[in-house]
């Protein structure tokens, strides 16, 4: 199984991009790992917060193939415990499935279309957190999600 991570936002150049170079360092020894940015509207701030959602919704369409599972990272999403995360990923990967793609969407959240794709929402906390520090998040805990599956001592 792979696992991919489309995201909106600015492709590096953040205080996080070192931390999160590590992560996927880390995770690539368990895992095929690919992450797939999608710049900045331009002119958002001038485009209704519907239309944004749309034309983003739109270019993260176009990186899902039709027999990934779509996982939404989302506020409205299910919270899980690193431990649960875990057997989710596991659970996955049981059914044989090729690519589990995570999604984290624009400032506004996503369009109806991507939620009508979706096969699932997580949340990672009620706060609302930069996206970026949402990719440093995921990253880390999907390196704990692989340790505790492989029984290693990371996790504690």
């Amino acid at each position: 199984m792979k696992v991919k991570l489309i995201w909106i936002g600015k492709p590096d150049g953040d205080v996080f991009d070192a931390a999160i170079r590590q992560y996927t360092a880390k995770i690539a020894t368990y895992i095929s790992y690919e992450t797939v940015a999608i710049p900045y509207l331009k002119n958002a701030k001038s485009m209704p917060v519907e239309e944004q959602k749309k034309r983003e919704g739109e270019l993260i369409l176009k990186k899902i193939e039709p027999d990934e599972f779509v996982v939404l990272w989302d506020e409205r999403g299910k919270e899980l415990t690193s431990k649960q995360f875990a057997d989710f990923i596991q659970q996955r990967a049981n059914t044989g499935l090729k690519t589990l793609t995570f999604v984290i969407g624009g400032a506004y959240g996503f369009s109806d279309a991507v939620y009508a794709r979706q096969n699932a929402q997580l949340a990672l906390s009620k706060l609302t957190f930069p996206h970026i520090m949402v990719r440093l998040i995921f990253a880390e805990q999907l390196y704990r999600a692989f340790t505790i599956l492989k029984g290693e001592p990371y996790h504690h």
